[in-house]
């Protein structure tokens, strides 16, 4: 039973390990870095905006009417 669990983990680990494999031979070192600095300050505009989304909307639409 312990070797056929051991065995079961070596595969899951090349499983994870192959994963990043294909995403580096798919996407490159520099594409990840792109996406992942894309994601950042995608996460940081939508979180900034988000905050005062409702704020710029209401004064957009009071000037509008004026």
């Amino acid at each position: 039973m312990e070797n056929n669990n051991t065995v079961q983990d070596n595969t899951m680990e090349e499983k994870k390990m192959s994963k990043w494999k294909s995403l580096v031979k798919k996407f490159g070192i520099g594409g990840i870095i792109f996406f992942t600095v894309k994601g950042i300050i995608t996460s940081t505009l939508i979180y900034f905006l988000g905050k005062n989304f409702w704020t710029v909307i209401s004064n957009y639409f009071t000037t509008l009417f004026e």
